[in-house]
């Protein structure tokens, strides 16, 4: 089946219930609604036409700050420009604060959770993307009673995102350390962390503490050609200097 078959199938099956569809670069990529995914995703592995037997992903994404910019990189001058030059994240400088963002985050949508299909018996792929419907609280219902390999990835998208996936078994943390705060994954989360970990020789135990690393923002260095005032006279030849060395030894 070519990608094309598979995204007008997708529609004359879904068409009621997809959100939206997308073929791009041969990748079909449809949303729904985390209310029609289970039946959703249920057809699609039962079906004839589809059989998508295998789950090989499931990701987080946070859309905090999509379409907006930190970056001014349209109008680089001789001097560079700044690596962070619109505080739209946690930790950078508070002194930039220039508008330089030509979109709007979308805020009614942050968090999504992307799964990833593979059907063996047609050779075929499938991305659905599903948003969470309250970014306070993000809770997408979990596939594992579908794909029992959704175990692990609904765990880290949990652990990095926050994202809640109802049903699911045994939801905790899977990458972080038991006690770590907050979820590294989010566009809010600081770059320095909530707090820091060392080993204290007096407790003689790890221990936690604030952080003392302080927020800073990387200036890229600039490479040009020298101008041609500051540019150095070409050295001497092999030869010249070998006579040269030769008569400042005798």
């Amino acid at each position: 089946m070519r990608a094309t078959d598979l995204f007008t199938r997708l529609k004359e099956r879904f068409g009621a219930t997809l959100q939206d569809a997308t073929l791009t670069f041969g990748q079909v990529t449809i949303e729904l609604t985390a209310d029609d995914l289970l039946d959703t995703c249920t057809a699609l592995r039962d079906e004839r036409e589809f059989r998508f037997e295998q789950l090989t992903d499931v990701c987080g994404v946070d859309y905090l700050a999509y379409g907006m910019d930190e970056w001014a990189t349209d109008e680089a001058t001789r001097q560079g420009f700044s690596r962070g030059v619109e505080v739209n994240s946690a930790g950078r400088l508070p002194v930039l604060e220039d508008e330089l963002s030509t979109e709007t985050a979308q805020h009614d949508r942050r968090f999504a959770a992307v799964y990833h299909l593979l059907s063996i018996s047609n050779n075929q792929r499938l991305r659905i993307r599903v948003f969470a419907p309250d970014a306070q609280l993000p809770v997408i219902p979990s596939v594992i009673d579908i794909w029992n390999s959704a175990d692990w990835y609904e765990r880290e998208a949990f652990d990095l995102y926050g994202i809640i996936f109802e049903g699911h078994p045994d939801l905790r943390r899977i990458l972080t350390d038991y006690g770590f705060i907050g979820h590294p994954f989010r566009k809010d989360f600081p770059l320095t962390g909530n707090v820091e970990v060392r080993y204290d020789p007096e407790q003689q135990r790890v221990i936690y503490q604030p952080v003392t690393i302080e927020p800073r923002v990387l200036v890229p260095r600039v490479i040009r050609g020298q101008p041609e005032h500051e540019m150095t006279q070409p050295e001497a030849p092999v030869a010249e200097q070998s006579g040269a060395a030769a008569a400042d030894e005798n």
